[in-house]
């Protein structure tokens, strides 16, 4: 598949803040995110509906999309970070018009929720996104953290990065394009055709999942036979909060053996406040307890 890479990102360029999911309750942190970007000598737009709210979303599904094709239409906005998470991507994916997308390619941002807009993006409109730091609790925070920041900005600047697990559940190397993310919001797309028809690295994290719901989850992609025939390799980040992290592992490890692939984890990709940027849907190794992209 040939993927269409966005440009890389550029001192002077204009970069957009959306917010395609939850709703901003701390908008202090947007605009701490702002200014720390523009301080960096980027230009920074937010979208018309940024502070919007319908319930649990940034505002309705109206709006939100809007806000979305508004960003990549625009021709001088050149990045697009989601300020959040939480929920409400899902709601729209069957209503972006993809076309647009792939006409009108840009680096695009977010984890968490976004996770679904990243998937959807790479399967329908060929782009390659970022699961990267977020406006909110990532560029807006109080205090940022170092790693973060220079992942990111080696990320979207398309310099080679190397990750390195806490743990092999599976030796081995392994070769194709990195693909997952949050691993619910994943598996909250299934009944859609969201899998790559070619050979991936799977990775995946998480936030407040007991064991039993992972395994569940990870069940549920395991059953459909594209996710079988294709995930070429396991790349497991941080399941924070885990009750019983000793079954979390021996999870990893079975279903390593189960789909006969290399497994690691402890990868630093997570919720926390340090965390790598992953350009989703780029080339990668896994070899053992090294992932380089």
């Amino acid at each position: 598949m040939n993927y269409i890479i966005p440009k890389p990102l550029t001192k002077g360029d204009t970069i957009a803040i959306i917010a395609p999911s939850g709703p901003i309750l701390d908008k202090e942190a947007i605009i701490r995110g702002k200014d720390f970007l523009e301080s960096e000598d980027y230009n920074v737009v937010l979208s018309k509906h940024i502070f919007g709210q319908d319930r649990y979303l940034s505002g309705s599904d109206t709006d939100r999309l809007e806000d979305l094709h508004n960003a990549f239409a625009n021709k001088n906005i050149d990045t697009i970070i989601c300020a959040r998470g939480g929920y409400g991507a899902l709601r729209l994916i069957n209503n972006i018009d993809y076309d647009l997308i792939k006409n009108n390619p840009k680096n695009f941002c977010g984890y968490s929720d976004i996770t679904i807009l990243s998937a959807m993006f790479l399967k329908r409109a060929n782009l390659i996104t970022y699961s990267a730091p977020m406006i909110k609790g990532d560029f807006g925070a109080k205090t940022r953290d170092s790693y973060t920041m220079d992942s990111f900005f080696k990320a979207l600047t398309h310099q080679k990065q190397e990750l390195k697990a806490e743990k092999i559940h599976k030796s081995g190397t392994a070769r194709g394009i990195i693909w997952g993310g949050n691993l619910a919001s994943l598996v909250s797309m299934c009944g859609i055709d969201f899998i790559p028809d070619e050979d991936f690295i799977f990775f995946a994290e998480d936030l407040g999942e007991p064991v039993y719901k992972i395994d569940k989850m990870l069940t549920q992609l395991m059953n459909i036979d594209k996710f079988r025939k294709h995930a070429k390799g396991l790349v497991f980040g941080k399941f924070l909060d885990v009750e019983y992290p000793e079954q979390l592992d021996y999870l990893f490890t079975q279903s390593a053996e189960k789909l006969g692939i290399p497994c690691a984890s402890g990868f630093l990709i997570s919720h926390e406040n340090t965390k790598a940027t992953i350009p989703y849907g780029k080339n990668c190794v896994l070899d053992n307890n090294t992932l380089t992209i």
